[in-house]
Protein backbone atom coordinates (compact mmCIF):
# COMPACT_ATOMS: atom_id res chain seq x y z
CA UNK A 1 0.00 0.00 0.00
CA UNK A 2 0.80 3.52 -0.65
CA UNK A 3 0.11 4.95 3.12
CA UNK A 4 3.15 1.77 3.99
CA UNK A 5 5.66 2.96 1.46
CA UNK A 6 8.61 4.95 2.79
CA UNK A 7 10.29 7.18 0.68
CA UNK A 8 14.15 7.84 1.28
CA UNK A 9 16.74 10.10 0.32
CA UNK A 10 20.18 11.24 1.23
CA UNK A 11 21.68 14.69 0.35
CA UNK A 12 25.20 15.23 0.49
CA UNK A 13 26.60 19.17 0.55
CA UNK A 14 30.03 19.34 0.68
CA UNK A 15 30.71 22.91 1.81
CA UNK A 16 34.10 23.06 -0.25
CA UNK A 17 31.03 22.51 -3.54
CA UNK A 18 29.45 25.69 -2.71
CA UNK A 19 25.33 25.05 -2.74
CA UNK A 20 26.03 21.73 -4.93
CA UNK A 21 24.56 18.53 -3.46
CA UNK A 22 25.05 14.77 -4.37
CA UNK A 23 21.42 13.09 -4.03
CA UNK A 24 21.05 9.55 -3.54
CA UNK A 25 17.36 8.61 -4.32
CA UNK A 26 16.11 5.35 -3.34
CA UNK A 27 19.67 4.02 -5.33
CA UNK A 28 19.70 6.55 -8.05
CA UNK A 29 22.31 9.10 -8.32
CA UNK A 30 21.12 12.84 -8.68
CA UNK A 31 23.05 16.48 -8.10
CA UNK A 32 21.32 19.79 -6.97
CA UNK A 33 22.65 23.21 -7.34
CA UNK A 34 21.55 27.01 -7.12
CA UNK A 35 21.99 29.25 -10.63
CA UNK A 36 24.68 31.49 -10.60
CA UNK A 37 22.45 34.58 -9.98
CA UNK A 38 21.72 32.82 -6.57
CA UNK A 39 25.46 31.73 -5.24
CA UNK A 40 24.96 28.73 -7.07
CA UNK A 41 27.36 27.35 -10.31
CA UNK A 42 23.89 26.22 -12.16
CA UNK A 43 25.11 22.35 -12.35
CA UNK A 44 21.51 20.66 -11.75
CA UNK A 45 18.20 21.32 -10.73
CA UNK A 46 17.31 23.89 -7.80
CA UNK A 47 15.03 22.41 -5.25
CA UNK A 48 12.22 24.03 -6.61
CA UNK A 49 12.60 22.71 -9.77
CA UNK A 50 12.43 19.03 -8.02
CA UNK A 51 9.29 20.12 -6.35
CA UNK A 52 7.42 20.91 -9.56
CA UNK A 53 8.79 17.81 -11.33
CA UNK A 54 7.46 15.99 -8.60
CA UNK A 55 4.41 17.05 -8.82
CA UNK A 56 4.35 16.97 -12.47
CA UNK A 57 5.49 13.33 -13.10
CA UNK A 58 3.13 12.20 -10.38
CA UNK A 59 0.35 13.98 -12.65
CA UNK A 60 1.44 11.94 -16.07
CA UNK A 61 2.07 8.68 -13.71
CA UNK A 62 -1.48 9.14 -12.18
CA UNK A 63 -3.23 9.99 -15.63
CA UNK A 64 -1.70 6.81 -17.62
CA UNK A 65 -2.54 4.60 -14.89
CA UNK A 66 -6.33 5.97 -14.52
CA UNK A 67 -5.98 5.87 -18.46
CA UNK A 68 -4.73 2.65 -19.02
CA UNK A 69 -7.29 0.98 -16.55
CA UNK A 70 -10.41 2.61 -18.24
CA UNK A 71 -8.74 1.41 -21.59
CA UNK A 72 -9.07 5.45 -23.14
CA UNK A 73 -7.18 6.05 -26.49
CA UNK A 74 -4.60 8.32 -24.78
CA UNK A 75 -1.29 8.23 -26.82
CA UNK A 76 1.01 10.53 -24.60
CA UNK A 77 0.81 12.30 -21.40
CA UNK A 78 2.96 15.77 -21.36
CA UNK A 79 2.81 17.84 -18.22
CA UNK A 80 3.90 21.30 -18.02
CA UNK A 81 5.16 22.92 -14.61
CA UNK A 82 6.13 26.79 -14.01
CA UNK A 83 6.76 27.28 -10.00
CA UNK A 84 6.40 31.01 -8.46
CA UNK A 85 6.11 33.20 -5.77
CA UNK A 86 3.90 35.87 -5.37
CA UNK A 87 2.89 38.67 -3.54
CA UNK A 88 0.08 37.38 -1.68
CA UNK A 89 -1.95 40.83 -1.94
CA UNK A 90 -2.03 40.09 -5.61
CA UNK A 91 -3.16 36.56 -5.57
CA UNK A 92 -7.23 36.65 -5.60
CA UNK A 93 -8.00 33.26 -4.48
CA UNK A 94 -5.39 32.93 -1.51
CA UNK A 95 -6.17 33.14 1.80
CA UNK A 96 -2.78 34.28 2.85
CA UNK A 97 -3.06 37.97 2.91
CA UNK A 98 0.67 39.05 4.10
CA UNK A 99 3.99 37.93 2.67
CA UNK A 100 4.38 35.58 -0.37
CA UNK A 101 2.52 32.36 -2.04
CA UNK A 102 4.15 29.74 -4.00
CA UNK A 103 1.83 29.05 -7.06
CA UNK A 104 2.60 25.87 -9.33
CA UNK A 105 1.15 26.01 -12.33
CA UNK A 106 0.43 22.43 -14.13
CA UNK A 107 -0.48 22.64 -17.70
CA UNK A 108 -1.49 19.12 -18.81
CA UNK A 109 -1.84 18.01 -22.31
CA UNK A 110 -3.52 14.44 -23.31
CA UNK A 111 -3.18 13.20 -26.71
CA UNK A 112 -5.39 11.02 -27.36
CA UNK A 113 -9.00 10.53 -28.88
CA UNK A 114 -11.37 11.27 -25.52
CA UNK A 115 -14.81 13.08 -25.38
CA UNK A 116 -15.50 16.05 -22.72
CA UNK A 117 -16.49 13.87 -20.27
CA UNK A 118 -13.51 11.65 -20.17
CA UNK A 119 -11.17 15.26 -20.50
CA UNK A 120 -13.05 16.20 -17.65
CA UNK A 121 -12.58 13.41 -15.60
CA UNK A 122 -8.39 13.54 -16.36
CA UNK A 123 -8.81 16.91 -14.86
CA UNK A 124 -10.28 15.54 -11.75
CA UNK A 125 -7.84 12.81 -11.35
CA UNK A 126 -4.77 15.38 -11.80
CA UNK A 127 -5.58 16.91 -9.18
CA UNK A 128 -5.88 13.76 -6.99
CA UNK A 129 -2.91 12.73 -7.75
CA UNK A 130 -0.48 11.45 -4.93
CA UNK A 131 1.88 14.24 -4.32
CA UNK A 132 -0.56 16.88 -5.48
CA UNK A 133 -2.83 15.54 -2.22
CA UNK A 134 0.32 15.67 -0.37
CA UNK A 135 1.00 19.36 -1.48
CA UNK A 136 -2.85 20.40 -0.17
CA UNK A 137 -2.99 18.26 2.25
CA UNK A 138 -1.97 18.28 6.31
CA UNK A 139 2.05 18.32 5.96
CA UNK A 140 4.49 18.13 8.80
CA UNK A 141 8.33 18.43 8.48
CA UNK A 142 10.18 16.54 11.78
CA UNK A 143 14.16 17.64 11.99
CA UNK A 144 16.79 16.58 14.08
CA UNK A 145 20.10 17.80 14.02
CA UNK A 146 22.75 15.20 14.66
CA UNK A 147 26.29 16.89 14.74
CA UNK A 148 29.40 15.01 14.97
CA UNK A 149 33.20 16.05 15.12
CA UNK A 150 35.50 15.74 11.97
CA UNK A 151 37.63 12.84 11.86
Amino acid sequence: MLEDKVHRATIINNFEDGLFCNIDAGGHKLVADEPEDLGGHDKGPDPYLYLATALGTCTAMTLNMYATRKKWPVEQIKVDMIHKKIKAEDCDDCETEKGFVDIFERQIKVTGDLDSEQQERMLEIANKCPVHRTLMGELKIRSKLVCRAKQ
